[in-house]
């Protein structure tokens, strides 16, 4: 009996007595807000000051959305008493196995744990989250559940609710998006940083509309034709024009402190966070980058992006993604210093520095002449310079200052291609991950690179050989 009584009062002491009341979901509060500050603490962006909200009746929510939604967060809403019992059993498997708090959480738990319980990831609060599932799926409804997780749940910035994300993502009422939006919208709650189409990578916004549209076909919500039909509609997005200095950096910033923090910590945990970035220097990049691509429009020339970093400590000091952050209609969400792009001739002092470990010196001669390459199972290759001319016996030094093409494939086939991938994963490229897709043109920019990569290679050799990473954050606090 007394152990019977010992466990009860922890039980209270730990569980109950400062659980939230089931019915404060409908006086749930804002927390705080996270700010974010260049290097002089210029305000260059507050996430979440305010929780723009328009309440929205269940049934005035397209049918459709709310499909999407089950289909991607919880398809069998209706049929479970609040608790998916496979996903605690995943759960269970993953705390034992990989000591990680790890959810199947289904729409009554997410509406709970984010209205009414902290983002700790303990096992306590998990155990007052189960306590409350059960309490909430006596106390209300399914339609009442599910309509205030539509209220309730953000999609990202400062918009929560269904409504209010229609509203701030397509200009438009929810009750009047079509599936193709309804898809979208229902794939960023799980993460609305890493999903948002204004985030660093708006792709991700699309390809996680199609695993939406994919389950709702797997679990019969429309036809097959029906999801295909949606993937292929273009998405018109509303402009943006909230309050937003240096917004790709902004969004850059967020991702990572989301890698660190999580999602929840950032949205609500009322950080304050010292950026390396020069407001000024950014506001005169931006200018010149938006000039240099007005000017070559003509030539169908229709965006650029520029990065300044410090070598010796890694600090970002501006960080331009493209020609204008708000132009939608050409990709100016896609921050193009952390995309994907092929380097040109940009990467041939990778190559040159292998050369220089490789026997060759500055001094060393080499023909620019007329070669072919025999490759397996492709076509010959013959590189040719940009000029269309071949200029004889060269040095290392002039092949690379006069940026020749023949003789840095001529140096990079004499001693192999494996070598300048190691060298460029050692100076700092993080995407050289499929070697067997890369060739001699390597050295001509054959191969995808990231901006922010490069800065850290060309940093390599400002700094004598010394790798130094990005470091564009220099501190954070919390409230």
């Amino acid at each position: 009996l007394s152990v019977v009584l010992a466990f009860f009062i922890i039980f209270y002491w730990f569980i109950l007595k400062d659980l939230p009341k089931a019915t404060d979901l409908v006086n749930h509060q804002p927390t705080l807000s996270t700010k974010i500050y260049d290097r002089h603490n210029v305000l260059l962006f507050t996430f979440y000051k305010d929780q723009n909200r328009t309440l929205m009746a269940l049934k005035d929510i397209p049918a459709h959305f709310k499909l999407a939604t089950l289909a991607i967060e919880d398809s069998q809403f209706y049929n479970h008493q609040g608790v998916s019992f496979k996903g605690i059993s995943r759960s269970i498997k993953q705390i034992i196995f990989n000591q990680e708090l790890q959810g199947g959480s289904t729409i009554t738990q997410q509406l709970i744990k984010n209205a009414l319980l902290t983002p700790e990831r303990t096992l306590v609060r998990k155990l007052k989250e189960l306590i409350l599932t059960f309490e909430v799926e006596l106390i209300y409804s399914k339609d009442q559940i599910l309509e205030m997780y539509l209220n309730q749940v953000s999609y990202g910035g400062t918009a929560y609710g269904a409504e209010q994300a229609s509203q701030t993502y397509f200009g438009k009422s929810i009750k009047d998006v079509n599936l193709a939006e309804a898809a979208l919208l229902a794939g960023l709650p799980a993460s609305p940083t890493t999903y948002s189409p204004f985030g660093s990578n708006p792709y991700l916004s699309i390809y996680r509309q199609h695993q939406v549209l994919n389950r709702m076909v797997e679990e019969r919500y429309v036809a097959p034709l029906e999801a295909e039909l949606a993937k292929q509609q273009k998405i018109l997005l509303a402009p943006q024009t909230q309050n937003i200095k240096a917004p790709h950096f902004v969004m850059y910033i967020k991702d990572l402190l989301v890698k660190q923090f999580g999602e929840t910590m950032v949205e609500q945990g009322g950080l304050n966070v010292i950026t390396s970035l020069d407001f000024n220097l950014q506001k005169q990049a931006q200018t010149l980058v938006t000039q240099e691509i007005n000017q070559l429009f003509p030539l169908h020339i229709t965006n650029g992006a520029a990065l300044i970093t410090i070598p010796k400590t890694g600090e970002i000091l501006a960080m331009v993604g493209s020609r204008d952050y708000f132009d939608t209609q050409r990709d100016g969400q896609v921050n193009l210093t952390t995309a994907l792009r092929q380097p040109g001739s940009a990467i041939k002092p990778v190559n040159y520095s292998v050369a220089l470990t490789s026997g060759y010196t500055a001094a060393s001669v080499i023909q620019d002449s007329p070669v072919t390459y025999d490759i397996p199972g492709s076509k010959p290759y013959s590189p040719v310079n940009y000029d269309g001319k071949f200029h004889g016996t060269v040095t290392l030094r002039l092949a690379l200052a006069n940026s020749y093409n023949v003789p840095a494939v001529k140096v990079l086939a004499s001693y192999g291609v494996d070598k300048m991938i190691n060298q460029g994963k050692n100076l700092g490229i993080t995407t050289w991950n499929q070697p067997e897709r890369y060739g001699l043109s390597l050295t001509l920019g054959g191969a995808e690179v990231k901006m922010v990569d490069m800065a850290v290679v060309f940093a390599t050799f400002a700094n004598q050989g010394l790798k130094v990473n990005l470091h564009p954050i220099l501190k954070v606090t919390d409230s």
